[in-house]
C-alpha cells in the first residue's frame, strides 16, 4: 500500500473533515477536524483495503505561541498492510476537548489518561478520566511549555557531597 491510496480514500470519504495533508519521510500526517476524528479512525480501522487496526500511539503536543497551541496526535499501523499513518487535531487553549477514541481502541484508556494527565485535554466519552502519572492533588499539568522548569539539581557521584549538603534532609 501506498500514501496515494490512503489519502484519496480518506478525501473521498472525508473531504470536509481533512484540513491539511503533508507527507514527511514516507509518514502521511493528515490534520483532522476534532468533530470528525471519531469517524475517520473508525473508517481506517474498519475499511477492509485500509484495516489501521493498531493505535500505536496518542499523545498531546503544545506548541506555545502558536495557534492551535495544543494538537493531539495519533499513530496508527496496518499490520495487513505494513503501513502507518499519523493523524492529528489541533485545539484552542480554551478549548481542550476531544471525543474519546477508547471505544474503538482499549489502547487509548491509559494513552488519553496520560495526554489528560500531562496537558489537560479532556476527552469525552472515556470510562474513566482521571490521573494517571502525577498525585491526585497536583496542580495543573507539568507537560505544558509555560509551566515553570523545577531547579532541583541532580546528583551523581562527581557531585553528590556538594548536592547533598544543601538538602534539608543533610541538616538533620
Amino acid at each position: 500500500m501506498d500514501n496515494a491510496t490512503v489519502v484519496n480514500r480518506l478525501q473521498s470519504t472525508f473531504s470536509h473533515a481533512i484540513e491539511d495533508m503533508k507527507e514527511f519521510r514516507g509518514l502521511v500526517n493528515l490534520h483532522i477536524k476534532r468533530d470528525s476524528i471519531v469517524d475517520v479512525a473508525q473508517f481506517l480501522r474498519d475499511d477492509p483495503e485500509l484495516r489501521y487496526n493498531f493505535l500505536e500511539n496518542l499523545c498531546g503536543v503544545d506548541y506555545l505561541g502558536r495557534e492551535p497551541r495544543f494538537e493531539v496526535v495519533y499513530h496508527m499501523l496496518s499490520y495487513q498492510n505494513r503501513h502507518r499513518v499519523c493523524l492529528k487535531v489541533g485545539l484552542l487553549e480554551d478549548d481542550l476537548h476531544m471525543p474519546s477514541l477508547t471505544p474503538l481502541w482499549q489502547t487509548a484508556n491509559w494513552q488519553e489518561r496520560e495526554t489528560y494527565d500531562m496537558f489537560g485535554i479532556v476527552f469525552h466519552g472515556h470510562p474513566s478520566l482521571e490521573r494517571i502519572l502525577m498525585p491526585e492533588d497536583w496542580v495543573g499539568h507539568p507537560l505544558r511549555k509555560d509551566v515553570p522548569l523545577g531547579d532541583e539539581e541532580v546528583a551523581f557521584t562527581i557531585n553528590e557531597e556538594q548536592i547533598y549538603a544543601r538538602k534539608p534532609f543533610a541538616k538533620e
